[in-house]
């Protein structure tokens, strides 16, 4: 049997996964890190992305973030995160949706938008897109 590490998932809102997991990966603000039992401890922040918890060889689960903090200590990785969504709970038509939004208010050039706010819109909805294109890629 593998080694495992502990991994709570937690949104504002609930928890949204908790259990053993052979690895852990997500997207930190300088890059995606992979975290194996054992791991170091450490502490960063979290963009918008894919968190992939990899249970055996034969089960990984999938969730988006929103951003947040991820904390890492030897037997325990806890995600904390403004929103997180299993993978499989992404609404696509609604992400499409807010993208178009988006799209729409930062080609508004009257000055009545806040830009930064509609690029961060943007962003999440693109990469909860991307996170369920990985999603089918893998014939989850």
């Amino acid at each position: 049997m593998a080694m495992t590490i502990h991994v709570d998932i937690v949104s504002a809102e609930q928890e949204v996964f908790s259990g053993l997991a052979e690895m852990l990966f997500a997207p930190a603000e300088l890059g995606e890190v992979g975290i194996a039992p054992r791991h170091a401890p450490l502490i960063t922040r979290l963009k918008p992305g894919e968190v992939r918890v990899k249970i055996s060889d034969k089960e990984s689960q999938e969730f988006y973030v929103s951003g947040g903090l991820l904390e890492v200590q030897p037997h325990l990785v806890t995600v904390l995160a403004d929103t997180a969504i299993r993978a499989h709970d992404i609404d696509e038509a609604q992400a499409l949706q807010a993208k178009a939004r988006a799209e729409e208010m930062l080609s508004d050039k009257s000055g009545k938008i806040d830009y930064a706010i509609a690029q961060a819109k943007l962003a999440e909805a693109v990469m909860q897109l991307k996170t369920l294109e990985r999603l089918r890629k893998r014939g989850s």
